[in-house]
């Protein structure tokens, strides 16, 4: 009897959780998740679940030795680019076929005012001449980058308590998507927000407060996805990336 097919999905993204779900139903499959552990109270997937780092690419290849690891699928948020890179280093060193899934990037509307920058830093650099009440959506980690901001008041969400330093001025709002577009548009006009800042994470989870801030003429800074690395497949769904699998275990 064979042994079920050992996949692990580096996860943490409502896709990885889809994935899980689908892979997990199917008996020929081992399907084993690995959460970074930098949410207190994650969703977590179907079937087995890691949570933490690996150490490394080298600590991950060893990983994937140990384990017995047919297959690797990156499903880790478009901004986690260290651990991509791992993987990329970690697959090719032990052989192991990898695949990126990566959910496409948000496109903007004729309507929108979208200001693209290179890093939160360059986001802070910006938002000066575009606001004076900024709506932070860019998660917990990296608001040291707007503390600086003496001048400006926030309003941060996060799933969970951001840690300082971060801007002088703030009010935290602990929240999790999906949002709609109706309780967006509230928020921005219950706050006073005028300039949104986000990060490209794309996802229809999110993409509600680009709308609202579409209908009310505040103008976006959009954070650009970090380099990924190259010569890795990509998928842009979980459907595509099931096929993929079906192909590299054949």
């Amino acid at each position: 009897m064979h042994r079920p097919r050992h996949v692990l999905i580096l996860g943490g993204t409502t896709e990885a959780r889809r994935l899980a779900a689908e892979l997990a139903a199917d008996p020929a499959l081992r399907v084993t998740s690995s959460l970074a552990g930098r949410v207190a109270a994650p969703r977590l997937p179907a079937g087995q679940v890691r949570i933490g780092g690996f150490g490394g690419p080298e600590g991950l290849a060893r990983w994937l030795r140990e384990q017995q690891v047919d297959a690797l699928i990156d499903a880790t948020h478009p901004f986690a680019g260290t651990i991509s890179f791992n993987a990329a280093r970690a697959a090719a060193d032990v052989h192991v076929p990898l695949l990126a899934l990566r959910r496409p990037g948000w496109v903007a509307e004729p309507d929108d005012d979208w200001h693209p920058v290179g890093s939160l830093t360059e986001a802070a650099d910006a938002l000066p001449a575009l606001g004076g009440r900024a709506f932070l959506t860019t998660g917990r980690m990296g608001l040291a980058a707007f503390a600086h901001l003496e001048d400006m008041w926030f309003l941060v969400r996060s799933v969970d308590a951001p840690e300082p330093p971060m801007p002088a001025r703030t009010e935290v709002l602990l929240d999790r998507g999906p949002f709609t577009v109706d309780g967006e548009a509230d928020l921005l006009r219950r706050y006073g927000i005028d300039v949104l800042v986000t990060k490209d994470s794309g996802a229809a989870a999110t993409a509600a407060k680009l709308v609202a801030a579409r209908e009310a003429g505040i103008p976006v800074v959009v954070v650009r996805r970090p380099p990924a690395p190259e010569g890795v497949p990509v998928a842009a769904d979980p459907a595509e990336a099931v096929r993929w699998l079906r192909a590299s275990l054949t």
